[in-house]
Parts: structure tokens; C-alpha cells; sequence
């Protein structure tokens, strides 16, 4: 009874055996196919499509959301509306990536103004120098003159 199980299952391997219909002739990844049975009993061939990966950010490495799951020269086809998220970078960058790079940019934005800031309280030190030194310059010079008057006068 077991030997009749084994060769109906030859037997069927056997009936299921099709010619490829396009040139390729070795099953790879890029040439799968799918038996289907006619209306007329026969078995025909039918080529599947790779399935799509979908989309990624390409910051994060991280899936997309609301994006189709396509091949890209399908994905290319689509209208925009279908391609895009309505967001900055939509599309293109997740979410938090997005929103990392809007804090990043305030921060900058921030510590250039800093930057500025330090600059220009530097600069009024410098200048307060200045005129400390030239005060002090202008009061000995002043004092010595004073003295040698006294001196010129006492004399």
C-alpha cells in the first residue's frame, strides 16, 4: 500500500512538470512561477513579481509608514500623493529623524548666538581695558606733573 502512496506522488510530480514560457530558464529568485489549472484541465504557468521591501529612512534605517510596499520601478510609477507622507521629508525621512534634525538646527541656530554673544562681551572688555589703562596712564602722567610742579614750585 505504501509503495502505490509513493508512486502517485512521482506520478504527480511527473504530470506537473511545464516548460518556462520566457527565454530564462532556471528557477532563481527573479524567475519564480506559480502553477495554475486552467478552465480547459491544463496546467499553465503564471511569473511572480518579486514582492517590495518598502520604503526606508535614510537616516534611522528605519520602515516608512503609509508608504506602499512596491518594486521601485513600480513605487516610480506611482502619483506623488501616493509616494509622499504630508510632512517635511515625507517620504524620505521617519518621524523622529525629522524631528531630531529640527532640534539639531534650533541648537545650532542657539549656539551660534552664543557664539556672537561672547564675541561682543569680549570685545567690551577689551575696549574697557583699553580705557582703564589709559586712565591709568593719563593719572600718573597727570600725578607726575603735579609733583614736579609742586617740586618746581617749592624750589
Amino acid at each position: 500500500v505504501q509503495e502505490t502512496g509513493t508512486w502517485d506522488l512521482v506520478f504527480k510530480r511527473m504530470i506537473r512538470r511545464v516548460h518556462y514560457r520566457r527565454k530564462h530558464t532556471y528557477r532563481t529568485a527573479s524567475n519564480k512561477i506559480k502553477l495554475a489549472k486552467t478552465p480547459g484541465g491544463q496546467l499553465a504557468l503564471q511569473y511572480r513579481t518579486k514582492r517590495g521591501k518598502g520604503q526606508v529612512c535614510g537616516d534611522t534605517g528605519a520602515k516608512l509608514n503609509g508608504l506602499p510596499h512596491l518594486r521601485s520601478k513600480a513605487f516610480k510609477r506611482l502619483s506623488k500623493v501616493k509616494r509622499t507622507v504630508s510632512r517635511p521629508y515625507g517620504g524620505s525621512r521617519s518621524a523622529g529623524a525629522v524631528k531630531t534634525r529640527i532640534v539639531r538646527a534650533f541648537l545650532l541656530e542657539e549656539l551660534k548666538e552664543l557664539k556672537k554673544m561672547k564675541t561682543v562681551k569680549d570685545q567690551k572688555k577689551k575696549i574697557k581695558k583699553k580705557e582703564k589703562s589709559s586712565k591709568k596712564q593719563k593719572f600718573v602722567i597727570h600725578h607726575t606733573l603735579n609733583l614736579c610742579c609742586l617740586l618746581y614750585t617749592s624750589d
